[in-house]
């Protein structure tokens, strides 16, 4: 009976990994797809398009943005999932399509954790309380007392069904014992423009999606919910100026993942490219623009942030009592 061949175990070894350095030394060799699961206009579009030309240049490839909106962002999250684990379609999603969701809809059918390879957390965007220029309110207190003299008269609009908008409008409606009613739209702008026209009375967005509006004073920001004031807007207070506890208007961000079974090596490559283009100073200039907080970090620590976030929107979802069928 022959030996064992350990030379030859020890060959294969190597080959191996002459074969992964090869294949990320040529990785990408052509464009990059980014899924964004919702309608174009949002906030992440307003991100990922900010990125798209520094993200081109670190990977020396062009990136094309695939917009796949629907169930909250589910059928877009299923496309990554599904795709091949070769690093060319990528998922950019929010905290919805990480952690949220899987508490939403009984029936989903995938664990975003277990299905999807982390690559970094982009951006933390600061959510504003906005208000129909449309209310004698001129501040949040004077929504607030309105809202309570008004109760079950008030509109909410939101993304949609279970977003972080929704569940933040859904809490600040409990808050102030308004019993306002919700809206869900198919994407932010929709919400923006009913904002305009008075349909709904308050919606909870970021700063990027309604700056015109403001400056045209056709909606007010009222609250903030970040630590500091937002540079763009110094004179709307954070929530926490205005009274507003902890955990009322939830964050939100963005981030990118693949499909799981990715190289790791691939993963790496595409973190240090999503890192270098988020500290790009011209696209830092924009996100300090439109209120955008960039936040890009690697692998382990976006996973461990998804943990963490997780275990949070379970709680949520269950205080809340939030379903979606």
């Amino acid at each position: 009976m022959s030996k064992p061949c350990s030379g030859c175990h020890l060959v294969l070894a190597v080959a191996s990994l002459l074969f992964t350095a090869a294949a990320f030394a040529a990785y990408p060799e052509r464009p990059v797809k980014i899924i964004l699961p919702y309608p174009p206009g949002g906030g992440g579009d307003l991100v990922l398009r900010n990125l798209q030309q520094a993200l081109e240049k670190q990977l020396g490839q062009p990136v094309i943005v695939d917009y796949k909106a629907g169930a909250a962002g589910n059928i877009g999250t299923l496309d990554v999932v599904n795709a091949a684990p070769d690093g060319y379609t990528l998922l950019m999603g929010p905290t919805n399509n990480f952690v949220i969701n899987q508490f939403l809809f009984p029936k989903m059918g995938f664990d975003p954790l277990a299905a999807l390879t982390p690559v970094s957390l982009l951006v933390e965007q600061p959510y504003l309380v906005t208000i129909t220029g449309a209310l004698p309110a001129r501040d949040y207190a004077g929504f607030a007392d309105y809202a309570k003299a008004y109760p079950g008269k008030l509109n909410y609009g939101s993304p949609g069904a279970g977003t972080v908008p929704h569940v933040s409008a859904l809490m600040l409606s409990d808050q102030l014992g308004a019993r306002m009613v919700h809206v869900p739209y198919k994407g932010s702008q929709p919400g923006v423009q009913a904002l305009v026209a008075n349909d709904v009375q308050l919606l909870i967005a970021s700063y990027g999606i309604v700056a015109g509006q403001i400056a045209a004073g056709r909606i007010r920001a009222v609250a903030v919910a970040a630590d500091q004031r937002l540079p763009a807007l110094p004179q709307v207070p954070t929530t926490a100026e205005v009274g507003l506890p902890p955990g009322v208007i939830l964050a939100n961000w963005w981030g990118i993942a693949a499909p799981r079974g990715t190289d790791p090596a691939i993963v790496e490559r595409l973190a240090a490219a999503f890192r270098a283009a988020v500290g790009d100073p011209d696209v830092q200039r924009k996100f300090v623009e439109q209120g955008t907080l960039p936040v890009a970090n690697s692998p382990a620590r976006f996973a461990d942030r998804l943990r963490d976030e997780a275990r949070a929107w379970k709680d949520i979802i269950t205080r809340t009592g939030v379903t979606i069928e």
